[in-house]
């Protein structure tokens, strides 16, 4: 049919009457056992009605393609697809009814289509320009700025059946229909293509700029860091890679480029003198004034706008030297004779200083030992052992006041022909009873006996071997023999057991006065070192948002889980004693995580559409949410984030490197189905390093699983009067 005839027909056929058909009561009794309910079907000028007991009417926009004409067990059928997928049958009308009612009923769904089409005209012109100018897109075409088009493109795709009635659309229309399906498709891979063809055109229509904004032209790298402007923005720039030079041309780009006006950018810095050296280099470059502040200066300033005075911020907050002597403070005043828990605090230094591991725990000898020089396994009497186990046993005996030397000369001469010196692991100086700790496990045979079993990569027949000839070397000359085994640490009873043991030989304990022993853990370093751990923790503790409860459940299907808990009952005192420390001031965590809930909440408008941020590899979960709460307030904001995470430097403060590592999953856009939306450059050129330290280094970091992978190249600078400076070695890799 012509569109003309189409709507003659139309006309006489629907101002005859509305069409209805309706099935008999006969080929009801065959057709019900089939689930075909349906009595009969109506036809209106906005769509069909289906009769029976529940009655539904289906308007013209649900169906997903036009109505058909079939057969099922020998009687004709009526089906109506719709747009969730489901299919409506009429079935037992007579055929010849049946295929006027389809054809009288596509030619208005048909006639739904056209008007739909019309109504919709400039909608469908005005994304088919959207899609179009990703060819050649004038801006980046990041997610944010995508987002809108999918969303009307969905809008309106949803207004339309998947399949077209014949005649509906004219080859015009439909083509520009296609177009805008074409791209809900995979919205994701026309992105990709329209960033590549920005990015050509872009950096080489901005060559001037880049070749001129530094005092050396910025490297290809640099360049594309530059124009690269998605929603969140990762730029990996490891020391002497001039990522300083990245932040200084991206804020004069955004205001040369006419994309931000100055007071749109905020820049954050770690250090108050490189936030004010990058908004100085960026105004002597660009004449733009931006905003740089520190994150702690940009919570006061939130704060002070929103309550009109500026919070009371402790003294040790901005004096690590004061912090770390406060906690020290609590530690040993609060937790040990306040909190009653000088008896967890000692458990703590003698039994999970470190994390357990064994023999088992490691796949050849050479790991485990790298682990144990790694870790330097001390004891309180000062001795470096070589195992966790004997390092829990050691401590033990100190604890108890039981002398003792660590792996002596034995006493007796040894058979001819023996093996070299025989050094037991520990003699008790006071009644020469020595201990030897075996690395054994039990293993339970199928018929229920066990047998005693070492780790992987050690000998077993010869490491049960040496044991016998232990025990025949003391039973020979008379000398005590206490065993301990590993399996009894796996157990739970190791110390319980050798208590036990020692009992049975009238050995005597003297438990040294807690105030001894914590002078002794003073002595070397470890009340210290554990202050600075719980300091870093605390910092981490109120930047996350966390209870304590929630930290427990956090921990408790970790294999680390009796030493968590220890930490857990240490830390609860200290931070209610650290919160009482506080009084009526805060520290920047809560000033932090004050200034993020007036963002959250509205009461602060963020006037900034480009967050800059330098050092990102130190980066906490308070101030991430900070930036999350300013990018969240504008639909169109980015993050441009610039860090190492080869060298986080402010761990101490409460950084989480893995904020860098999920990157995208924390900061980025969203783009269709697909979430995370995000662009990572690597910087990848160093202007510091030469190729006998830059890539030894790069490989041995790299080794780390958890580091991100970037290159590592070299640049040569011609510029003689600068080459000293950029043939320096680099000066220092925090390796993590």
């Amino acid at each position: 049919m012509t569109d003309i005839e189409t709507s003659e027909f139309l006309e006489e056929s629907v101002c005859k009457s509305p069409m209805r058909l309706q099935r008999s009561s006969l080929n009801g009794v065959f057709l019900r056992p089939f689930g075909l309910t349906f009595l009969g079907i109506e036809q209106t000028a906005s769509g069909l009605k289906l009769l029976g007991g529940q009655q539904e009417f289906i308007d013209f926009s649900d169906l997903s393609g036009p109505i058909t004409v079939g057969k099922i067990i020998g009687f004709s059928l009526i089906a109506l697809p719709v747009k969730n997928g489901e299919h409506f049958k009429i079935a037992g009308i007579k055929t010849e009814e049946a295929k006027r009612f389809v054809q009288v009923a596509n030619a208005l769904f048909c006639q739904y289509v056209a008007k739909n089409y019309e109504a919709n005209e400039k909608e469908i012109i005005a994304l088919n320009e959207a899609v179009n100018r990703l060819n050649r897109p004038r801006r980046y075409p990041s997610a944010c700025l995508l987002e809108p088009f999918v969303k009307r493109a969905l809008e309106l795709a949803d207004t339309f059946p998947a399949v077209l009635p014949h005649g509906s659309l004219s080859e015009i229309q439909k083509e520009l229909r296609a177009n805008i399906l074409d791209f809900l498709k995979d919205p994701q891979s026309a992105q990709r293509m329209a960033i590549d063809a920005f990015i050509r055109a872009e950096t080489d229509e901005m060559r001037e700029f880049f070749d001129t904004i530094e005092t050396n032209p910025l490297t290809p790298e640099q360049r594309l860091a530059v124009v690269t402007d998605e929603d969140a923005t990762l730029v990996l720039a490891g020391a002497g890679s001039g990522k300083t030079s990245v932040i200084v041309a991206k804020a004069a780009y955004l205001v040369t480029k006419e994309i931000r006006e100055p007071q749109d950018i905020l820049l954050m810095a770690f250090g108050k003198e490189a936030a004010a050296e990058m908004a100085d280099r960026i105004k002597e470059k660009s004449g733009a004034v931006i905003n740089a502040l520190t994150f702690h200066a940009l919570g006061n300033k939130i704060i002070r706008e929103v309550e009109g005075r500026g919070p009371a911020l402790a003294a040790h907050a901005s004096d690590d030297a004061k912090y770390r002597t406060l906690l020290k403070d609590i530690l040993v005043t609060d937790i040990v004779q306040k909190a009653g828990l000088g008896d967890v605090l000692l458990k703590w230094f003698s039994e999970f200083y470190w994390p357990y591991k064994n023999e088992w725990d490691f796949k050849s000898k050479s790991e485990y030992y790298q682990w144990v020089e790694a870790h330097e396994l001390r004891t309180l009497n000062g001795d470096l052992v070589k195992s966790y186990e004997e390092w829990e046993i050691s401590n033990w005996l100190y604890r108890n006041g039981i002398t003792y030397e660590y792996e002596p000369v034995y006493e007796h001469k040894l058979p001819s022909g023996a093996r070299g010196a025989y050094n037991p692991d520990f003699r008790l100086t006071d009644s020469n009873i020595y201990i030897e700790h075996f690395g054994v496990r039990k293993f339970r045979e199928p018929d229920g006996s066990t047998r005693l079993t070492t780790a992987p990569y050690i000998s077993r027949d010869k490491y049960l071997e040496e044991m016998e000839w232990k025990r025949h070397i003391h039973r020979n000359n008379g000398t005590i023999l206490i065993e301990t085994f590993s399996y009894e640490k796996v157990e739970g009873k190791l110390l319980d057991a050798l208590r036990e043991k020692l009992a049975t030989h009238d050995v005597t304990l003297r438990p040294i006065p807690d105030d001894q022993l914590f002078n002794k853990l003073s002595e070397m370093g470890q009340i210290d070192a554990f202050t600075q751990t719980l300091g870093t923790f605390l910092r981490h503790f109120k930047s996350s948002g966390l209870s304590i409860e929630e930290c427990h459940s956090k921990v408790s299907n970790d294999g680390e889980d009796p030493r968590n808990r220890a930490f857990l009952k240490i830390f609860k005192p200290m931070l209610s004693a650290y919160q009482e420390r506080l009084g009526g001031q805060i520290d920047f965590e809560d000033m932090i995580n004050r200034a993020t809930e007036h963002v959250e909440t509205g009461r602060f408008q963020s006037p900034y559409r480009h967050l800059l941020v330098d050092e990102f590899q130190d980066i906490s979960e308070g101030r991430a949410r900070l930036l999350r709460a300013l990018k969240t307030q504008h639909d169109d904001a980015r993050i441009f984030a610039v860090g190492d995470d080869w060298q986080s430097i402010f761990r101490f403060t409460g950084s989480d490197i893995h904020l860098m590592r999920g990157f995208g999953k924390e900061f980025g856009g969203q783009l269709g189905p697909e979430s995370g939306i995000h662009s990572t450059v690597d910087l990848g050129r160093t202007f510091r390093s030469v190729d006998k330290i830059a890539l030894p280094a790069r490989h041995f970091v790299l080794q780390n699983p958890s580091q991100i992978k970037k290159k590592l190249s070299l640049f040569q600078v011609l510029n003689t009067q600068q080459s000293a400076s950029h043939t320096m070695v680099r000066e220092e890799m925090v390796l993590r």
